[in-house]
């Protein structure tokens, strides 16, 4: 069992919504399968529960509006811990995803006893409408996303295993 996972969910025919594809699209090859996996989802669901057990580490990878990526200009990068602990609460108005990765991990604490540390990569975007583009400063972000995350990977591959994989 890979000791990453990289969680790329968003739809790649809506503009900005696709840019986890296109870093999951870079990304892929870098690393050794065996110690890296990369799903690619249009939005996170109960199953991906089951893909968080037994791994070191989980980057969920995301579009966000300007509006819910606290007050970022587009293009700009959020980089926050998750946990199954959070509440995975909505505000009113929020544009989000039906199932949010706080939500997945306590899904798989609670089924699987699976506790990875777990990232939440976010990219401010300004345009969702149809189309396979990304806007100009989505774009200009993609090598930084890219390269956080590949150095995020090096950091946990760095590191002796902790996951048993007998299970």
């Amino acid at each position: 069992m890979p000791r990453v996972l990289i969680v790329a969910y968003g739809n790649p025919l809506r503009s900005d919504d696709g840019i986890a594809w296109r870093a999951a699209d870079v990304i892929e090859g870098k690393f050794p399968e065996s110690e890296v996996e990369i799903l690619r989802l249009h939005q996170l669901a109960p199953e991906v529960a089951n893909a968080v057990q037994n791994r070191e580490l989980v980057l969920f990878v995301d579009a966000a509006c300007i509006d819910s990526a606290n007050d970022s200009g587009a293009g700009e990068i959020n980089v926050r811990q998750a946990s199954g602990n959070e509440t995975g609460e909505r505000l009113p108005g929020e544009f989000t995803h039906a199932y949010s990765p706080a939500k997945v991990l306590e899904l798989g604490r609670e089924l699987y006893g699976a506790t990875p540390k777990a990232c939440v990569i976010t990219v401010a975007g300004e345009n969702f409408e149809h189309g396979e583009w990304l806007s100009i400063p989505v774009a200009k972000a993609l090598p930084d996303l890219t390269a956080r995350v590949e150095q995020m990977i090096e950091d946990a591959l760095s590191k002796p295993s902790t996951t048993n994989d007998a299970k």
